[in-house]
C-alpha cells in the first residue's frame, strides 16, 4: 500500500483543524470548509477528528497516487508559504508559481482553490511522471 500522507502532518494540522486544515490535507475539502466556518463544528467535530485521523489517512493512502511528489512537502509549503507561490514551483507549476509570488497568492483566492485541489495536483503530477 501506498504511504502517501503522514500520521505525523495530519495531527501537526489537526491543531490548527478548527480552521479544517487536516480535512484538506486528507481530501476532504467539504467538510474541511464547514470545519473553517463553524471552528470544527464549534470544537465537539475537532475533538472527534482527534480519534479519525487515523482513518482518514489509511483512506487518503489509498486514493491518492504515489510517486515522485510528496503530499507532505506540498501541504507544508502551501500551509506555510502559500502566498508565495512555493508550493506550485515545487510542482513544476513555474509561471502560476510567479504568479502567486507576485500577488500574494492571487489575493488569497489561490490558495482557497489549492487547499481544494492539492491532493489532485500532486496525484495528477505523479500519475503524469509515471
Amino acid at each position: 500500500m501506498n504511504n502517501t500522507h503522514s500520521k505525523a502532518i495530519g495531527y501537526l494540522l489537526w491543531i490548527f483543524g478548527f480552521l479544517g486544515s487536516h480535512r484538506f490535507y486528507y481530501g476532504k475539502p467539504v467538510t474541511g470548509t464547514i470545519w473553517f466556518f463553524t471552528l470544527g463544528l464549534l470544537g465537539i467535530g475537532w475533538l472527534i477528528d482527534l480519534f479519525l485521523i487515523p482513518a482518514m489517512d489509511r483512506a487518503a493512502d489509498q486514493r491518492y497516487a504515489h510517486g515522485e511528489h510528496s503530499y507532505n512537502v506540498a501541504w507544508i509549503l502551501l500551509t506555510f508559504l502559500g502566498l508565495f507561490g512555493i508550493h506550485r514551483f515545487y510542482l513544476g507549476k513555474i509561471i502560476t508559481g510567479l504568479i502567486y509570488l507576485l500577488t500574494a497568492g492571487l489575493f488569497g483566492l489561490g490558495i482557497l482553490y489549492d487547499f481544494w485541489t492539492l491532493n489532485e495536483q500532486v496525484a495528477e503530477k505523479n500519475r503524469w511522471i509515471q
